[in-house]
């Protein structure tokens, strides 16, 4: 599964436009392995599969401030065809219907990063609602271990402290992970 997307090769090209976090067509055919035509076809090819708020058009004067602000749309600035701006749900969909083997292994890496954030969510739930002081930490320990699992593994091994602190207004909640460098 060397060929899944990280989380940070995602984040650099996620784009506010219309106030929504979205990724431009083209940016998601390189995520997933794919050329942006087929992107495309695949919306084109399955409507149904992308109603109203999954996806939206981006206008000529969109297309412009994206060439004027963003290197990697330069390829844009001749081009008649318009991109696409795909949000969140868009995503998923397009995922599911994408042949590539990079798009179906970056499609369950997405599906299992949901499940763990859902199942986070759920322990800080059980959390907020929990008096007994010996299942807080329980909890506090399953919070903190699926947050390891979310940020990944491959973080750097070094004589450093990371913490994450949540603040969900009735609770706030701080993990640490404290890590020896390896010799």
């Amino acid at each position: 599964m060397s060929n899944i997307i990280k989380m940070v090769d995602v984040e650099h090209r996620v784009i506010v436009l219309q106030d929504c976090h979205i990724l431009i067509d083209s940016d998601v055919a390189e995520l997933y392995g794919v050329e942006t035509k087929e992107v495309n076809q695949a919306v084109k090819n399955n409507p149904k599969k992308f109603p109203e708020g999954y996806l939206f058009q981006v206008s000529k004067e969109e297309k412009n401030e994206l060439v004027k602000n963003f290197d990697r749309f330069n390829r844009l600035k001749h081009s008649t065809a318009l991109p696409t701006a795909f949000r969140r749900k868009g995503l998923y969909m397009l995922a599911t219907i994408l042949k590539s083997p990079q798009a179906t292994e970056t499609t369950i890496a997405i599906v299992e990063a949901f499940e763990k954030i859902r199942e986070l969510q759920r322990t800080m739930l059980e959390l907020s609602e929990s008096q007994e002081e010996s299942l807080q930490k329980t909890l506090m320990q399953k919070s903190g271990d699926i947050i390891s699992e979310l940020l990944g593994s491959d973080m750097q091994a070094t004589d450093s402290e990371t913490s994450i602190e949540l603040n969900l207004a009735l609770l706030k909640f701080k993990h640490t992970v404290k890590r020896k460098k390896e010799n």
